[in-house]
C-alpha cells in the first residue's frame, strides 16, 4: 500500500543537460535518510522543462541506481489524454511502481471531465497503480472529494491521490469515503502534519529534498499515533517548510540544494535564480538549521 514519506525530488542540471552525477548522489541521500519512497519528474523535478528523451534517460538512470530499495513513483500525467497515457505506460515498462497523474491543466475541465479523464487513464493503463494529483493552485481546477471518492471507488487501479488542495474538509470526505486500500497522500509540506491527523497515509514532500529523514520520522510517527511526538517535528520543519515556498516551487528548493553544494545553481526557463532579497532570507534560514 503507498504509504509512508516519498520526496519530490529535484532534476539537477549542468551546462543545460541532466547532472547524472548530482542525481546519482540525491539518491543516496535519500536512501540512507529512511525515505519510504521517490517521485521523478514531478514538479519540484521541472518535468515540464525536460524532453521526453530526457525524462526516460533519467528514469532508465534513477531506476538503476534505487534498485528497488523503495517504491518509486513517476510524474506522467499532462493535460493530453493520448500522451498522459502513453507515459504511464511507459513509465510502467521501465519500472515505476506508481504514475503520479495530474489533472489536466489549462483546459479547466468540469468534474464530470475530470472523471472521464482518469477513467480513460485507468482503462487503458488498467495494469498501472495510478496516483490522482490535485494541485488546483497549479492547474486551475479542483478534483471534488465526490469525483476522487467516485474514481477511487470505481477503478482498483486508482490507488490514490496527492492532496495540495489544502483543504481539510475535502481530504477528511476522502479518507472516510474510501476503502483502506486508498491512499491519501499529502502535497503540502507546512500541512503535513494536520492532513496525517485527518486519516492520511503520508506526504510526498518538497521539504524532504533537505530533511529526508525528519520529513520521515514527522509522517512515521502520525502513522502510529504518536502525535505529540510527531508535532515537534512538525514545529521544528515549521521555517523551512515556509521559506521552501517563499517564491515558486522549485526555486527555493533548489537554491538551498546548491547553497548546501549538492547540486549546481541551474534551472530551466521559465525557472530562475531567486531574487536577491528572498535569496538572503533563505540563506538565513539555512544558516539558522546549520545547514550551510
Amino acid at each position: 500500500m503507498l504509504k509512508g514519506s516519498y520526496v519530490a525530488l529535484v532534476t539537477p542540471f549542468k551546462n543545460n543537460e541532466i547532472d547524472y552525477l548530482a542525481l546519482e548522489n540525491l539518491i543516496k541521500f535519500q536512501l540512507e535518510n529512511y525515505t519510504d519512497g521517490i517521485l521523478l519528474c514531478g514538479t519540484t523535478g521541472e518535468a515540464p522543462a525536460l524532453a521526453g528523451d530526457e525524462k526516460e534517460s533519467l528514469i532508465r538512470f534513477a531506476m538503476k541506481k534505487i534498485d528497488k530499495k523503495v517504491p518509486v513513483m513517476v510524474g506522467t500525467g499532462s493535460n493530453n489524454l493520448h500522451h498522459t497515457i502513453s507515459m504511464t505506460l511507459k513509465a510502467k515498462k521501465l519500472g515505476a511502481d506508481y504514475a503520479l497523474v495530474i489533472t489536466p491543466y489549462y483546459n479547466k475541465p468540469t468534474q464530470k471531465g475530470l472523471y472521464n479523464y482518469f477513467k480513460a487513464v485507468a482503462e487503458k493503463c488498467s495494469d498501472v497503480s495510478i496516483v490522482i494529483y490535485n494541485v488546483p493552485g497549479r492547474t486551475g481546477v479542483n478534483i471534488s472529494a465526490e469525483t476522487t471518492i467516485k474514481l477511487a471507488n470505481d477503478f482498483e487501479n486508482i490507488v490514490g491521490i496527492k492532496e495540495a488542495s489544502g483543504n481539510l474538509d475535502q481530504i477528511t470526505e476522502i479518507v472516510m469515503n474510501t476503502s483502506e486500500n486508498f491512499s491519501v497522500m499529502s502535497g503540502e509540506d507546512s500541512l503535513n502534519l494536520p492532513i496525517m491527523s485527518c486519516g492520511a497515509n503520508g506526504a510526498i514532500s518538497v521539504t524532504a529534498n533537505i530533511f529526508p529523514k525528519e520529513v520521515h520520522d514527522l509522517i512515521y510517527l502520525a502513522s502510529n499515533g504518536n502525535f505529540n511526538s510527531a508535532l515537534s517535528y512538525h514545529q521544528y520543519l515549521y521555517k523551512m517548510n515556509k521559506i521552501l515556498f517563499i517564491e515558486t516551487n522549485p526555486i527555493p528548493v533548489k537554491e538551498s540544494l546548491a547553497m548546501m553544494k549538492k547540486i549546481n545553481r541551474e534551472f530551466r526557463p521559465p525557472m530562475c535564480e531567486m531574487t536577491d532579497d528572498n535569496l538572503k532570507k533563505l540563506e538565513n534560514v539555512l544558516k539558522e538549521y546549520k545547514l550551510i
